[in-house]
This record gives C-alpha cells, sequence and structure tokens, in this order.
C-alpha cells in the first residue's frame, strides 16, 4: 500500500502555494483511477487528503472549548478536529460504525496535538442517537461549546427517474434533519458564546444536474443556518455556514466513477480540489469569538478561484 500511494503521490501533477515565499505542494488533476464503496475509507484513497495543516500555528483561540463535530473521522471533519485541537479544544467526533479505522487514525491525531477525544460511532439520522452523543460528549468531556454539523451523504444520479424515494429520504435525513436533531440536542448545553457551523456547499447555491437532491439539502443548510441564527442571536449563539466547492475527500471518491475521480476539481480556476486543511481554518474562525464575534447568520464560499457562487 504504501508503495503504491508513493507512485501515486509522484504521478499526479501538483501545484505550489506557500506562506512567506514558504513552497508547498497540493495533489492536481490527473489522479490515479479510483473507487471505494460508500461511505469511503480515507486511509485508503491514493493520494491521501492532507489534513495535518503544518503551516498552521495554533493560537489557544478555543482554549477550554469543548467541540462535537459530525462526519468528524475523515475529510473536512478531521481536518476541522486537528485544528480545533490545535486552538485548544477537546473534541468528540461521531462518525458511522463502518469508519472506525478512520475515526482511531483522527483520535490519535487529536491527541498528539494535546487534546482530548472522544469517539462515537452510530447515525445522524436517528433523532434520539443524536441527543446520546450530546449528552455524552457533556458527560465524559464536561461542556459543549461548539457544535459542527458535517456529515452528509451524496449519490449521483443522471435524472429524476433515477432518483429514487429512498434515497431521496435518505439524504434528507442525513443532511438536513440530522442538523436539526443535532443543533436541537446541542442548544440544550450550549452557553453565550457558543457557535454552530453547519457544512454547505456550492451546489446548494448554484444546482446540480445529477445531485437533486444533495443539492436541495444544501440550500436547505444555508436556509436553515440564516433562520437558526436569527433565532438565537439574542441568546449570543453564533450560526454560520462553509460552502466548499470540490474537496479530495472519501464522500467525493466514493460517489464518482473512478474516470471522473481522475479529474475532479480540474474545472476551478485553481485547477484542482481543495485538500481539507485549506478548508478548516474557516471553521476555526467561525467558532472563535476572538476572530468572528460579530458575524452570524453567514455563508461562506471556498471555491478555488470561483467568484460567482450565487
Amino acid at each position: 500500500m504504501a508503495s503504491r500511494r508513493a507512485a501515486a503521490q509522484k504521478k499526479s501533477k501538483v501545484v505550489e502555494f506557500g506562506r512567506s515565499g514558504q513552497q508547498r505542494r497540493e495533489p492536481k488533476p490527473p489522479f490515479p483511477k479510483q473507487h471505494q464503496a460508500k461511505p469511503g475509507i480515507e486511509a485508503e484513497i491514493e493520494p491521501r487528503p492532507k489534513y495535518r495543516a503544518p503551516l498552521y500555528i495554533g493560537a489557544d483561540k478555543l482554549k477550554d472549548k469543548v467541540a462535537l463535530i459530525t462526519g468528524g473521522d475523515s475529510g473536512i471533519g478531521r481536518a476541522v478536529a486537528v485544528l480545533y485541537a490545535r486552538e485548544g479544544a477537546d473534541i468528540a467526533i461521531v462518525h458511522l460504525p463502518d469508519e472506525q479505522q478512520d475515526a482511531e487514525e483522527t483520535r490519535d491525531v487529536v491527541v498528539a496535538e494535546g487534546a482530548r477525544c472522544l469517539l462515537i460511532a452510530g447515525d445522524v439520522t436517528d433523532s434520539k442517537f443524536c441527543s446520546d452523543a450530546v449528552q455524552q460528549t457533556v458527560n465524559e468531556l464536561g461542556r459543549l461549546d461548539v457544535l459542527v454539523n458535517n456529515a452528509a451523504f451524496q449519490q449521483h444520479q443522471p435524472s429524476i427517474e433515477k432518483l429514487s424515494e429512498e434515497q431521496f429520504e435518505k439524504t434528507f435525513r442525513t443532511n438536513i434533519f440530522g442538523y436539526f436533531y443535532m443543533a436541537k440536542a446541542a442548544l440544550r448545553h450550549m452557553k453565550p458564546g457558543s457557535a454552530i457551523i453547519n457544512t454547505g456547499s456550492i451546489t446548494g447555491l448554484q444546482g446540480s444536474k445529477q445531485l437533486l437532491d444533495y443539492s436541495a439539502t444544501k440550500g436547505a443548510i444555508h436556509a436553515f443556518t440564516k433562520s437558526l441564527a436569527q433565532n438565537l442571536v439574542e441568546k449570543n449563539i453564533r450560526v454560520n455556514c462553509v460552502a466548499p466547492g470540490p474537496v479530495w475527500t472519501p464522500l467525493n471518491i466514493a460517489d464518482r466513477k473512478p474516470e471522473q475521480v481522475a479529474e475532479f476539481g480540474k474545472k476551478t480556476p485553481m485547477e484542482r480540489p481543495a485538500q481539507p486543511e485549506e478548508i478548516a481554518p474557516a471553521y476555526v474562525f467561525f467558532a472563535s469569538t476572538a476572530d468572528s464575534s460579530y458575524i452570524t447568520g453567514e455563508v461562506l464560499t471556498l471555491l478555488g478561484g470561483e467568484t460567482t457562487a450565487a
């Protein structure tokens, strides 16, 4: 596996960015052709998504806070967990039982950052599980200050005729019902100064012809964010949303044909997908009162140079 991954890294083109002239290499299409069964395992993606953010320096922005992250085992959620830990927060991660391997890797990195990390396996489509997950977080980590709603289900279909009622319902139950369940349970424990950050998508602003249900849920998440922000502003609990374009994560690898994976993200102006570590700082920004105490109800797009989100 290690030799295949190294070969894949070498095969992929790269684009270079950096801080203060420091060079860093970001994978760029074409990627190796690959596909996984859902939900996808990050440990098996080639090249591996980048989540450790070596150029990011923590500043105790979340010191002594506790954050609960759904879908925190891999992808964007994993990168957010690592940066939150680097900023001083303890972390609870909600993940599907099938994602245990990725969840344990994330836990190890979070612990190496000096934080506590609680893994909670279950399905956010179950309201009782969501309530129990929040209560377990409070019981074991002592409080809850930040909720990151990030778990998602996505499945391309070529037409509305091919989109089954079962898939439509599963997508909505995961992507918006789960956000509602988690937020409602979390708010019982949140105090003034707390924050909720939802994961939206460019598809919720522009639509996507083969993601009718997914795009609809992401549009709902954007509206839910703005409405809940208005509902909670007098309680001094902020609600914001990060809406990325293409990101190199298991969600996207497991929902595309191998030849589509190879070209994933190529149509952005930067000609590549984002790495999870490039998206995660936006979640720090929205969680930190030092950075965003006057910001609520916003949907922040991160699109690799695209400027026509809405």
